[in-house]
């Protein structure tokens, strides 16, 4: 162990940071990584044209800057950077994100101890900086996921993860032609290393600290548009349903439950009113009455994990949000399955053919 601790310490880490018009964020994300106790690093901020003077910032900091030619996205931010980089290992850090001062070490001990290790990431921590509701719900269980899953992971996560610089350019790096904004660009460069046998940890005791503050609006806008949707349609195109993070089989099941459970919503009133003969309003209400049972059942260890740190009626919030969120899931899904039968989307051509060489 001494021996690997001290071949971690000779690592060279480049942390490649993606930055647009967040100051202040980045201001505490360069501040964090600089108090760490790993010494053998530098910071690269890469600028997607803000408006906003970063360069300042990153000064303040001893970080090298970077500036994109126009804006391209975290994907094409990270590209750039991650080509001026001088260390071996290339450490992803989110500008929105803050680390602990042994975070670094841990990354580099992790592919120090095991060399068939591609790349590495973990998680958002229990404390989200925004104590509103939304922006406690939306990082909290991405931190619970995260740390339910199997350390054998299948995708990949650039808020606060690693990959070998080898690894990385093998694989084109993110794929920004096909992520121009803020989406599942990580998770898409993940699916594509481990089809092609590289092995990605997810190692739980990596967190950061999320500084974004989340409104329904701009949760329900990322969830759909940049995350539901392309994922449905990488995972239509590489014919791959993993079963991990959100996409287990109880995941899937409460999916179908919730929208059972509209169908049942939407019937109740009809039954009442008598506006069909056929429907009877109390097997109506028993029918819902047998949905929710099963999916309190299905997600009663997210339930009960959220009740001991946040409370039973923060709780009951986050239910129904996460109701919410199987629901439109479920719909992105649905839409895009019948998009992709009429003719293949536009979409992750080089998942695509990753997929098509192991074949």
């Amino acid at each position: 162990m001494a021996a690997e601790a001290r071949t971690a310490a000779r690592t060279r880490l480049s942390v490649v940071v993606p930055a647009y018009n967040n100051s202040g964020q980045l201001h505490e994300c360069l501040k964090a990584l600089r108090a760490s106790r790993y010494q053998n690093y530098e910071i690269i901020v890469v600028d997607d044209c803000s408006s906003e003077d970063l360069r300042r910032v990153a000064s303040q900091y001893d970080a090298r800057f970077l500036r994109t030619s126009a804006n391209m996205g975290p994907a094409g931010a990270r590209n750039l950077g991650a080509k001026a980089a001088e260390g071996e290992i290339l450490v992803f850090v989110d500008s929105d994100v803050t680390v602990g001062p042994d975070v670094l070490a841990r990354v580099a001990d992790d592919l120090a101890q095991n060399p068939e290790l591609a790349a590495v990431f973990g998680s958002y921590d229990e404390e989200p900086a925004s104590a509103d509701f939304i922006s406690q719900h939306k990082n909290l269980m991405h931190h619970y996921i995260h740390q339910i899953s199997s350390e054998e992971a299948v995708s990949f996560w650039a808020g606060c993860g690693a990959v070998r610089k080898s690894v990385f350019l093998e694989f084109g790096g993110f794929n920004a032609g096909m992520f121009p904004k803020p989406s599942i660009e990580d998770i898409e460069l993940g699916y594509r290393m481990t089809l092609a046998g590289k092995k990605i940890l997810l190692d739980k005791q990596i967190q950061g600290k999320h500084l974004k503050r989340w409104t329904l609006a701009s949760l329900l806008r990322a969830d759909i548009f940049c995350r539901a949707v392309p994922w449905a349609r990488l995972i239509l195109e590489t014919r791959r349903l993993p079963r991990d993070l959100n996409l287990t089989y109880a995941a899937r099941l409460s999916a179908v439950l919730v929208g059972l459970l509209l169908v049942a919503l939407i019937l109740l009133p009809i039954s009442l009113v008598g506006a069909s003969g056929a429907l009877n309003p109390l097997y109506v209400a028993a029918a819902m009455a047998g949905i929710v049972g099963p999916l309190l059942w299905l997600n009663r260890h997210m339930y009960l994990w959220f009740a001991q740190r946040r409370g039973y009626w923060f709780t009951c919030g986050v239910a129904l949000l996460h109701w919410l969120y199987y629901l439109y899931s479920g719909i992105a899904f649905a839409y895009c399955m019948l998009a992709h039968r009429r003719g293949r989307p536009a979409g992750s051509q080089a998942a695509v053919a990753a997929v098509e060489s192991q074949d």
